[in-house]
């Protein structure tokens, strides 16, 4: 359920609310009881759950391009040693 932000006009009272999408506005103050309850206009306030959302999700584990592995020599003698290897 969404939490809104509701501040009273006439005595200065604010709450947050969670209520439904459905829900009417509330119009009471709980505080003095007054019909100058009103919804506030706030920024969305919401929380990406899981995996993949961040880019930090990708900094680590086994995600990790391939390195290059040197080549192996060509020659027959297999040790890179010899003047035909180099």
């Amino acid at each position: 359920m969404p939490i809104y932000a509701y501040k009273c006009t006439a005595c200065g009272f604010s709450q947050d609310e969670m209520q439904k999408v459905s829900d009417a506005p509330l119009t009471v103050c709980p505080s003095c009881g007054a019909s100058a309850y009103a919804k506030q206009v706030t920024a969305a306030g919401f929380a990406l759950k899981g995996t993949g959302w961040y880019a930090t999700d990708f900094k680590g584990g086994g995600n990790k391009p391939a390195e290059a592995k040197p080549e192996a020599p060509s020659h027959a003698c297999g040790t890179g040693a010899c003047p035909a290897c180099n």
